[in-house]
């Protein structure tokens, strides 16, 4: 079966039938939604997908983060078939339905926001529950300004692009909605020169502390958002320290602690959400948004916060026609259900811990690594031309990604200068299918650093 399978690939990439409809991409799709990668997927199972001209791949990539479940598993794919037998959609404002309902109550039981009593809204993306919880912290707390952060991402709509820090994503897009101010995030590699990592996790809180004088005064602030792991950043962990101490500066000026845990959420931390940490440590946010791996696959997202945020958010501001459509209700329903029977926060951390002593060797045999670091299975290998300047190696982690791509496996970049590498393999991948993968990624660093200087 596929989903047993190790990697194989068996033809130039793209092969022929891939460069036939890679060629109608071009033709019918817009340009700048770009592609890194000569792959036509024809049916994927578990970490593994399959080409169209028979290539098989190891998928450490797993759509960005949605796939922590694995591709097709058979029990989802009862899930929506029997939904889809009933009803696919009925809008929660016209008509109620119970998925609806019985998946915020899952949701509800399981998010570590503050509060007794939790409410959950579900929608359809990443970017529309971030741009909802600013929507809703605005409401909550009467004001304004939104903190962000330095490497953040957040969405490619209007608000959340401007929430986003790298701004490839917001080229010409101008202008911007007013009242989102930044911070600098603690990214602990890069910290000044000569400085503790304690006396780092003060520097960057006394960074955030600045923007209440440089940008917006405390009591016009509505809420902080960060996220635990930074994604699109370069999966930066924010230090639990630092979490603290950003609860206590909220609770000081009343300001709602935000986290984006769209991309951490669903066991890949280790946790089936990486506020978890922050709850057990007493630090938990006021609000929490998730998508991607929630369904499998399927488009649907949400906002958790108590009771008392949403009661206190005006009508009419949030929600929308497909919010909580009922396919995706069922698939992630499904999906939590498997992942709580399963231990699927468990295997994240073992899936971590074999990678992680694997990525700390290559640390010592590579001098070009320059961190690795990461919460759960999400973890990151920053990779530097020298140790002591840190200067980002994009171009080698470009050529990893293509080499690594020849062999059946796909990676991809990520950071502020695109210097590292990120793992989001799905969390079912086998053992023979990790060990595979890591010595594919080692191969592909030893080629590459003969082919880039």
């Amino acid at each position: 079966m596929l989903r047993d399978s190790l990697p194989k690939v068996v033809t130039e990439l793209p092969g022929t039938n891939a460069k036939a409809i890679l060629e109608k991409r071009a033709r019918v799709m817009p340009a700048p939604i770009k592609s890194a990668y000569p792959l036509v997927i024809k049916r994927g199972e578990g970490a593994m997908f399959e080409d169209v001209d028979g290539n098989i791949f190891l998928d450490w990539v797993g759509g960005v983060g949605v796939l922590n479940i694995g591709y097709s598993n058979p029990e989802l794919i009862e899930a929506v078939k029997a939904q889809s037998e009933k009803f696919f959609h009925a809008m929660m404002n016209i008509t109620t339905h119970e998925g609806y309902l019985d998946l915020a109550e899952a949701i509800n039981k399981i998010a570590p926001v503050k509060g007794d009593v939790k409410n959950t809204m579900l929608a359809n993306s990443g970017a529309e529950a971030n741009e909802n919880a600013v929507k809703i912290a605005r409401g909550f707390t009467g004001r304004p300004n939104i903190i962000v952060f330095s490497g953040a991402f957040h969405g490619r709509t209007a608000l959340t692009m401007t929430m986003t820090a790298k701004k490839a994503y917001a080229v010409g897009m101008g202008p911007f909605p007013d009242g989102i101010y930044r911070a600098e995030f603690p990214y602990v590699y890069r910290r000044p020169a000569g400085m503790s990592e304690a006396d780092a996790v003060a520097y960057y809180v006394k960074k955030l502390e600045e923007v209440f004088v440089d940008a917006s005064p405390a009591q016009y602030v509505a809420g902080i958002v960060f996220e635990p792991v930074q994604g699109e950043g370069g999966f930066i962990p924010a230090p639990l320290e630092w979490v603290k101490a950003v609860r206590a500066i909220c609770d000081k000026h009343g300001i709602l602690m935000i986290t984006d845990e769209v991309q951490t959420g669903f066991a890949r931390s280790g946790r089936m959400f990486a506020s978890e940490y922050y709850k057990e440590a007493g630090c938990a946010p006021d609000i929490m948004t998730i998508a991607k791996s929630i369904a499998g696959g399927m488009p649907i997202s949400g906002v958790v916060a108590r009771k008392e945020i949403f009661d206190n958010t005006p009508g009419g501001t949030i929600g929308g026609t497909y919010c909580g459509n009922a396919v995706a209700c069922a698939a992630a329903l499904k999906v939590i259900e498997i992942m709580q029977r399963d231990d699927y926060p468990g295997k994240a951390l073992k899936i971590a811990e074999k990678c992680m002593a694997r990525f700390n060797k290559w640390a010592e045999k590579f001098d070009v690594i320059g961190d690795v670091r990461g919460t759960g299975a999400m973890m990151g290998i920053e990779f530097v031309k020298t140790r002591a300047g840190k200067e980002p190696f994009a171009d080698l982690v470009n050529s990893i990604v293509t080499e690594a791509c020849k062999l059946g496996l796909v990676l991809e970049s990520a950071g502020t200068y695109g210097n590292a590498i990120r793992f989001l393999c799905p969390l079912c991948v086998t053992d023979a299918q990790l060990e595979a993968g890591l010595d594919i990624f080692e191969k592909a660093i030893e080629i590459s650093l003969g082919k880039v200087k």
